[in-house]
């Protein structure tokens, strides 16, 4: 069964928001064990700066692997 290109988007935005809340609270854990002092806007920007990318990675590769499917 094929996934449609909606279904595609949806499971790659779910995606991205797990990861982005697992970045956001492995930041605030890591960060200081190596001397680095942030806030929770520096965490979130930090995290935000990579979500369209992650976004984009999910959803192409999720269509090139429905193409060779």
């Amino acid at each position: 069964m094929k996934q449609s290109r909606i279904m595609s988007m949806v499971e790659a935005a779910a995606n991205v928001v797990v990861g982005y809340v697992l970045a956001i609270a492995t930041q605030i854990v890591v960060f200081p064990w190596f001397g680095i002092e942030t806030g929770i806007a520096e965490h979130l920007s930090i995290g935000l700066a990579f979500v369209g990318v992650s976004l984009a990675r999910g959803y192409l590769l999720r269509r090139l692997f429905e193409r060779w499917r």
